[in-house]
């Protein structure tokens, strides 16, 4: 999927909800482990269909599946075999695996991803450096998405820390002494490595009070933004700060969807909350994209 086959699709479903796909086996309903082979896949498949016409993009956390182990990985594949040949689609299909490690093994991960399991994106981890990343940019139509502002507490402990050297800055006719943070000298070098066409960051939605630092440093990406929902962050406040002209957001909401009844009704109440966060999306696209 292109950048530009992106934005068209956020426009005509006037929504850019991506809903994480993960199928905690604790939190699953009882009836579905007891009366069905792969409850993970039936789960899902239930999501699925009750809000693939809500949702732009849909992103498996690997681990939900790692942790099964073959059976899990099973689900897995069937689950994004059944996006990618859904009647209802496209949609983006988001593996949200955090890799990261020196190239020859992101190469094998790069391969399982994106030709094994035949993912769009992957969500990577920048720690190692350009090396790490690149295996994943080679792939034509692929998505990388690079690890920038994360949406847990512990963000705070690195991401955010200044290193001690000052940069020198033109700021109102005077030279001022800016010490940049971690995160934006992490997304400001690794938006060399990729062009907006191929290359995403993730965001979390509970730093909003920083998503105008991060749009200046990529004007033209898209964000990834994960903590709308369960983890607080709001939606009107990171879509009035990071939408740029192609939209160029993508915002997460996983537990307060898939979770939103542990009952039998699990997918009409999943619906439910799809459809008010779609709405919500709706509005603001009006808005920001009247014509």
């Amino acid at each position: 999927m292109t950048k530009e086959e992106l934005t068209g699709l956020i426009h005509r479903k006037k929504s850019f909800l991506c809903i994480g796909l993960d199928a905690d086996m604790d939190r699953i309903p009882s009836f579905l482990k007891e009366g069905y082979d792969d409850p993970r896949f039936e789960f899902n498949k239930r999501i699925i269909d009750a809000t693939i016409d809500l949702a732009i993009a849909y992103k498996p956390n690997t681990s939900f599946y790692e942790s099964g182990g073959s059976k899990g990985w099973q689900s897995l594949e069937k689950t994004i075999n059944y996006l990618i040949k859904h009647e209802k689609g496209p949609v983006l299909t988001i593996a949200d695996a955090k890799r990261g490690d020196i190239g020859n093994t992101s190469l094998h991960y790069a391969r399982a991803f994106f030709e094994t399991l035949n993912f769009d994106a992957i969500t990577v981890n920048p720690y190692m450096g350009h090396d790490s990343v690149a295996p994943f940019l080679v792939y034509q139509g692929k998505w990388t998405i690079v690890l920038g502002l994360t949406s847990n507490p512990g963000a705070m402990d690195f991401q955010v820390l200044q290193p001690q050297f000052p940069l020198l800055l033109e700021k109102m006719g005077i030279k001022t002494c800016y010490w940049k943070k971690l995160y934006e000298l992490v997304i400001e070098e690794a938006m060399k490595w990729g062009d907006p066409g191929k290359l995403m960051f993730v965001v979390g939605a509970t730093h909003a009070s920083m998503l105008d630092s991060v749009r200046e440093l990529v004007p033209d990406h898209f964000l990834l933004i994960p903590g709308v929902g369960a983890q607080g962050g709001s939606l009107a406040d990171i879509s009035a700060k990071a939408m740029n002209r192609d939209v160029g957001i993508i915002v997460n909401a996983s537990r307060s969807i898939i979770f939103a009844s542990e009952e039998d009704d699990f997918d009409v109440k999943a619906r439910e909350a799809a459809r008010s966060l779609q709405q919500e999306m709706e509005s603001i696209l009006r808005q920001k994209f009247p014509g």
